[in-house]
C-alpha cells in the first residue's frame, strides 16, 4: 500500500508497533527465561505508538493534512511475526533484530520525507529510532 499523507504514515507506524509488540509477546511465551524482557519490549512498542500519535495530534492541521507528507510503500516494511516451532533462541533473536531494523528503516525514511512539513512528528520518529538503535538492538545483542 502506498502511504502519502501524514495520517497514513502515523496509522502505519501504529500498525508496525502493534505487530512488533505481538511478536515480542510470542517470544515471551516461547522463551520463558526472557518473559519479562520481551513483555517489556511489547509494552515499550505500544508506548512508542502512543507517543507518535500524541505528537501528531498536537501539531496537525487541516492545511498540512491536505497535502502529501510522504511517499512510502508499506509492503517494503511489512514483516511476519510467526515463530516457527523449531526456532532456536538465536534464530528468534535474529528475527527480532530484523524486525527492529525494518521499523528503524521506516521511521528514518518517514522522518526524512516529512521533515519539511512537520517538525515534531519527524523528531518523534527520530527519538523512537534512536531508542531502538541505542537501547533495543544492543539489548537483543546482549541476549544472544
Amino acid at each position: 500500500m502506498r502511504l502519502q499523507t501524514a495520517s497514513e504514515a502515523i496509522s502505519f507506524s501504529k500498525e508496525l508497533e502493534e505487530k512488533a509488540a505481538q511478536f515480542y509477546e510470542l517470544l515471551a511465551e516461547s522463551f520463558k527465561d526472557y518473559t519479562e524482557t520481551f513483555y517489556s519490549f511489547a509494552k515499550e512498542n505500544r508506548n512508542f505508538a502512543k507517543q507518535i500519535e500524541r505528537t501528531y495530534i498536537s501539531v496537525i492541521s487541516d492545511a498540512i493534512e491536505g497535502s502529501y507528507a510522504v511517499d512510502l510503500e508499506s509492503d517494503k516494511f511489512d514483516f511476519d511475526i510467526a515463530i516457527p516451532s523449531q526456532s532456536s533462541f538465536s534464530e528468534a533473536l535474529q528475527k527480532a533484530k530484523d524486525i527492529e531494523n525494518k521499523i528503524i528503516g521506516y521511521y528514518d525514511l518517514a522522518a526524512e520525507q516529512s521533515k519539511s512539513l512537520m517538525a515534531d512528528v519527524p523528531r518523534q520518529f527520530n527519538i523512537v529510532t534512536k531508542k531502538r538503535r541505542n537501547k533495543r538492538l544492543p539489548k537483543l545483542d546482549e541476549l544472544s
